[in-house]
């Protein structure tokens, strides 16, 4: 099972050789990476398909499950199958296979407009499994229109279990989810929730609680929670935590 594993992950973008003239976009492009994973309190690395090696790994330590970004970096695509349980290595080639298959019948000047998400377990150094969410996006093509570099950010997953696997366009409502038993992906189109419930949902972002959000705007605290529930119904959650993942990590708020 996992030499079938190793195959599809290592293979189904596979583009060998890197011409001179693609090497000359990657010109000092890890220094913005790097200034953007100072910002930001996710895991950032970069995945190179040409070698199947990691370019970039930040200090973050939710990626890197006990090692050092050194150690993640000489791992390359090693680190998954060390660190990631068999059943989703499974989940993982599925998404390769079918998240590649997507991405070849873009149109070229698209490609770099999508990104995809996912949840899956990492197992850190001590044998706990800790379920993260998994953003990867282009970074750069090959001139044949190949995934050359992509970014990937790491986070803590707000579902229950893994999988969740959903691609995305930029500037589009429009959204594809997997649908893993037929293997195909299911045209949607995001949530839209009103103004009145997208001020909601930033106020409790805020910190603020049903109270305090009356007091804000000027409505009784059972209309709040009228909202609340409009909000949890739209997004498909079953409370705020959720909500805000779902509406932050979906451009909704």
């Amino acid at each position: 099972m996992k030499k079938n594993l190793h195959s599809s992950l290592l293979t189904k973008n596979n583009i060998g050789n890197v011409s001179e003239e693609d090497h000359f976009q990657r010109k000092k492009y890890l220094e913005a990476v790097k200034s953007f994973a100072r910002l930001t309190y996710e895991s950032i690395y970069v995945i190179d398909y040409s070698d199947m090696s990691f370019e970039y790994v930040s200090e973050n330590p939710l990626f890197l499950c006990g090692h050092s970004p050194e150690e993640v970096l000489e791992m390359g695509y090693e680190f998954y199958f060390r660190n990631v349980p068999e059943k989703d290595l499974e989940l993982l080639a599925q998404i390769n296979d079918a998240g590649f298959d997507f991405f070849q019948k873009l149109l070229f000047e698209e490609k770099k407009l999508y990104s995809i998400t996912y949840d899956f377990h990492l197992i850190n150094k001590d044998g706990r499994k800790v379920l993260i969410n998994h953003k990867l996006t282009p970074l750069f093509l090959t001139n044949e229109g190949k995934m050359w570099k992509s970014m990937c950010i790491v986070s803590i997953s707000n579902q229950k279990q893994a999988g969740n696997i959903s691609i995305q366009k930029q500037g589009s409502d429009e959204i594809w989810f997997l649908d893993p038993e037929n293997n195909n992906w299911i045209k949607s189109e995001k949530p839209k929730l009103t103004k009145r419930e997208t001020e909601i949902l930033r106020l409790h972002a805020q910190g603020l609680t049903i109270n305090q959000i009356a007091e804000r705007i000027f409505v009784a605290p059972d209309t709040v929670k009228y909202y609340r529930r409009r909000i949890f119904e739209r997004l498909g959650v079953s409370n705020m935590v959720e909500a805000l993942s779902y509406a932050v990590n979906s451009k909704i708020i």
